[in-house]
């Protein structure tokens, strides 16, 4: 089955990313607007009870709470034409998504790491170019609260749900 880690934030986060996704994501009925902080990965359950999980907790238990921020917009083009909201990459959400390909979790690290929040994806050239020509220019000041992070499962069409949520810094 298929694996991914990531952050949901708060719902007035959610709100904003929707209000462009439904528009301009086509997974927005997939899956609500997050931060992946680990690629999808694939393992059976038994490998995810036994070690994947108790890591995870060990991972949670060692990671105390932090902010993010986000001001901006940017995008991945010329590599594909999806926008994002671009949350500032801390010391602390780049320590965690390091220490989420370390020790028993599988290394899968097809990209480095940018965090971020999708808010459009597979438009065409045109739509990219005036969406993210009027979107480049707004700015943002959102300051949200991460205290957990999420072990999500893919369903079989597609779509992604919550597995088991760890929050951060508890014994």
């Amino acid at each position: 089955m298929k694996y991914g880690i990531a952050i949901f934030p708060s719902k007035k986060v959610q709100d904003e990313a929707n209000s462009y996704r439904k528009r301009y994501d086509p997974h927005y009925a997939l899956i609500p607007p997050h931060i992946t902080v680990k690629e999808p990965f694939e393992t059976d359950e038994e490998e995810l009870e036994a070690t994947i999980i108790p890591e995870l907790k060990e991972i949670a238990k060692s990671t105390a709470s932090f902010s993010i921020k986000i001001s901006k917009v940017s995008s991945f083009s010329p590599v594909t034409n999806t926008i994002y909201l671009k949350v500032n990459p801390s010391d602390e959400i780049v320590e965690l998504n390091q220490k989420l390909h370390e020790g028993i979790i599988p290394d899968n690290k097809e990209y480095s790491f940018v965090p971020h929040i999708t808010i459009a994806q597979k438009l065409s050239d045109e739509e990219f170019s005036d969406v993210y020509g009027s979107l480049s220019m707004d700015s943002f000041d959102i300051v949200d609260k991460v205290d957990r992070f999420q072990l999500l499962y893919q369903l079989e069409n597609g779509a992604w749900s919550v597995y088991e949520t760890f929050r951060l810094g508890e014994h």
